[in-house]
């Protein structure tokens, strides 16, 4: 059974910063999926994750320095296809890696990841995805294990193969990233991933040597001691999802756990962080 979400679709004037500020507050009280757009963004939560009063805690909503208003429908998600070849636009990191769609041309870069463009979030637009493969682009992946938790659409875990990673475990919560993903893994011809529908609890006592986290706060926050514990020795640790003034929140967490941070990108407000286990 195809699962409905509630589209709210934003118009947001000015458009930046609010459309940021924005999509993080929607992505901390569960909103999965965003497609930006001139005017401002479109958002997506599950039906069965919505209540009435969702909204009453987006504070960018109360801000008088900006106007932002929306409507709100049911949607399929069969119906999103079309909506993702109209939006869906290539990217390029560092002039090193493309994330594209197959009806697009391949710009012949080191790395080249085909995603077929389906309402998932990590299409590559986003800032933390964007920030997570500069960061793997970083790492010697060469023989390593790697757990890409909150895939999305399978991009890092696809990129982690390609970088030659030993084994890939790619989890997602969402039914749809979950086949989305399992359909990209099979577009890049990798061999080295296993795609899992869950969450945190699937990991048990699985040990990685790279953990890739690039989910909203909140999760991060309550999880955080599962992923710490699944982290070899001088494993590393890449978090995202989150905006540049909740480092303080984030960091005060995972320096419980004998890891430390090392480095952090920022991209129009969004980090990534990356931590190695001491």
């Amino acid at each position: 059974m195809d699962n409905i979400y509630i589209e709210y679709n934003f118009t947001v004037t000015p458009k930046e910063p609010a459309t940021e500020i924005l999509i993080a507050e929607l992505g901390n009280v569960g909103f999965e999926s965003f497609v930006e757009n001139e005017n401002g963004v479109t958002a997506y939560i599950q039906k069965e994750a919505y209540f009435a009063d969702i909204l009453e805690n987006i504070f960018v909503l109360q801000s008088d320095e900006f106007t932002i208003n929306y409507q709100k429908k049911e949607v399929e998600q069969t119906n999103w296809n079309a909506e993702w070849e109209k939006n869906f636009t290539p990217i390029q990191v560092d002039e090193l890696v493309s994330v594209r769609a197959p009806f697009h041309e391949n710009p012949n870069l080191k790395y080249d990841i085909v995603i077929e463009p389906k309402m998932s979030f990590g299409t590559g637009h986003h800032e933390t995805t964007h920030m997570m493969i500069q960061h793997l682009l970083q790492l010697d992946l060469e023989g390593k294990s790697v757990l890409d938790m909150g895939c999305g659409t399978g991009i890092l875990a696809i990129f982690a193969e390609m970088k030659n990673a030993k084994s890939i475990d790619a989890i997602d919560i969402d039914n749809w990233c979950y086949e989305n993903s399992l359909e990209n893994v099979q577009r890049n011809n990798c061999n080295h991933i296993t795609v899992y529908e869950g969450d945190a609890s699937l990991l048990n006592d699985k040990k990685y040597d790279v953990i890739i986290a690039n989910i909203n706060r909140n999760i991060l926050l309550m999880d955080m001691n599962t992923y710490t514990n699944c982290l070899n020795e001088n494993g590393v640790l890449l978090l995202s999802g989150f905006y540049k003034e909740d480092i303080s929140i984030i960091d005060e967490e995972v320096s419980k756990y004998n890891l430390k941070l090392e480095t952090f990108i920022e991209r129009n407000n969004w980090v990534a962080l990356k931590y190695n286990k001491l």
